[in-house]
């Protein structure tokens, strides 16, 4: 009833292979991104750079609104307590 010659398709190679390049040309520009192509494409100003000292990291999450006012005086504290 569903032998080979009922639907003798000998190209069936290309359904993966048109796929890989699918996958290939969407995910191509995503440098820089998180894994599978999710995050943004545009550097965020708050990002955190490693050359980052202590309290510009603070001050960009304090900017960022990661952080309240009363924990980012704690912490700007104990950064400069040595100083």
């Amino acid at each position: 009833m569903f032998g080979a010659g009922f639907c003798n398709f000998s190209l069936w190679w290309l359904i993966p292979v048109a796929m890989m390049v699918l996958c290939f040309f969407l995910m191509r520009g995503r440098k820089g991104t998180m894994m599978c192509g999710f995050g943004s494409h545009n550097q965020s100003s708050h990002s955190v750079n490693p050359s980052d000292s202590a309290m510009e990291i603070l001050d960009k999450r304090y900017a960022a609104g990661k952080l309240d006012e009363k924990e980012y005086e704690k912490k700007k504290i104990i950064l400069t307590w040595d100083k």
